[in-house]
């Protein structure tokens, strides 16, 4: 009972000295509650609107007829596209874009409007600038449309004039009308799209990097044996005190997140806020871990922050919310694993977006829990180089 009270003291001795630590160093107010909580205003506000609106593009107009002012109106009127200019000829137009003035423009040629009435197939070109992937693909969609558009304008003025009536016309341009859904993302919202993985992202990244730097500074400033004395010598009570004040704040700034996104923004979570809360502390706490397995591989507090760097930067990348993992190579795919963010990203799927029971994410849930146990491969490792490795500037 005494040998338990031991510890007990010895890890609240360590919790009040790494809280003493946490108050009198500003970078840990920045790293663990300004930088989040910025982060988290800045991408949710930068996408606000949802959807970009208003893209600047340009009109190459050679035919000059009212069919043709027609075509530019009504793509202007397109709530993506903005026609902010017009040319007199396509090098015109092609420089501005090079100057990144427009995005893309729409070429009208000489003729449009004799060769649709006499129905000699006139041919509209478009051109947008994919260097913007974003803003290029909706451009291309809205011109693309407006093509269509304009082609079955043109078809069923000339059914009409060949006596055919609406509904058969509309039959013979339009066989097969397709009724589509999105599915979880109606309202195709990129923030709703990134946000969900951008911001925990964000938050995983600080994590690494504290954690790396809250015990690679022991080491650099020679206070690692002061520690393991705090904590009778246990490197598990020490690891312990050291990091529970930080699980606090952390899971807090998660718990912010959360209820920002899903209860103040309305994002969808069709299971409810606490299985995501939950899949929020699993993050964090996993994420804790990886930390301590970068500074106990690399007990150097250059390489270690180095380490965590780079692996956080990388899961943004392979965690497969911008670029699916099953179209990576097989190599990558079965990387993709050894990142956090990744089994966050499924669960995050499975819970907020389908719905559906916990129990089908098991085995992220399972792969984010084996994280957590990592540390033990390395703690005596660590151990060694908090009482004899010597911080070479």
């Amino acid at each position: 009972m005494k040998e338990r009270e031991k510890k007990y003291k010895s890890l609240w001795l360590v919790m009040k000295r790494e809280c003493r630590r946490l108050v009198s160093r500003p970078l840990y107010l920045f790293c663990m509650v300004i930088a989040p909580l910025f982060c988290y205003l800045f991408f949710t506000t930068l996408m606000g609107s949802g959807l970009p609106t208003n893209l600047p593009v340009g009109a190459v107009d050679m035919d000059q007829s009212a069919i043709s002012r027609n075509l530019i109106r009504n793509l202007d009127a397109f709530g993506q596209t903005a026609v902010v200019a017009r040319y007199g000829n396509v090098n015109d137009a092609r420089i501005a874009m090079q100057e990144g003035k427009i995005y893309g423009f729409f070429y009208i040629p000489k003729g449009l409007s004799a060769d649709a009435q006499s129905q000699r197939q006139p041919k509209i070109s478009f051109y947008t600038n994919n260097s913007y992937l974003i803003a290029g693909s909706l451009l291309f969609k809205d011109m693309k449309m407006m093509s269509e558009l304009a082609s079955g304008a043109v078809s069923r003025s000339a059914l009409y004039a060949k006596g055919a009536t609406e509904d058969q016309a509309m039959a013979f341009l339009q066989p097969i009308v397709i009724d589509t859904h999105p599915l979880n993302n109606p309202w195709l919202n990129y923030s709703v799209y990134l946000c969900n993985t951008l911001v925990p992202g964000v938050l995983m990244l600080l994590i690494f990097m504290v954690t790396v730097y809250s015990i690679g500074t022991e080491i650099k400033d020679r206070t690692a044996r002061e520690w393991l004395r705090v904590s009778n010598n246990s490197i598990y009570i020490a690891l312990a005190g050291k990091l529970l004040p930080q699980t606090v704040v952390f899971f807090i700034m998660g718990i912010f997140y959360n209820v920002y996104l899903y209860g103040f923004l309305h994002f969808p979570c069709n299971s409810g806020i606490l299985p995501m809360l939950f899949a929020t502390l699993c993050l964090v706490l996993a994420s804790q871990c990886c930390g301590i397995v970068m500074i106990g591989t690399l007990p150097t507090l250059r390489l270690g922050l180095s380490f965590a760097s780079l692996w956080g930067v990388i899961s943004f990348s392979i965690s497969g919310f911008s670029f699916p993992v099953m179209a990576m190579h097989p190599v990558l795919q079965a990387l993709s694993n050894l990142f956090p963010l990744r089994h966050y990203f499924l669960i995050y799927v499975d819970q907020a977006l389908n719905g559906y029971s916990m129990i089908y994410s098991w085995p992220n849930y399972m792969a984010l829990l084996i994280f957590m146990v990592l540390p033990f491969l390395v703690v005596h490792r660590l151990k060694e180089a908090l009482i004899y490795y010597k911080y070479v500037p």
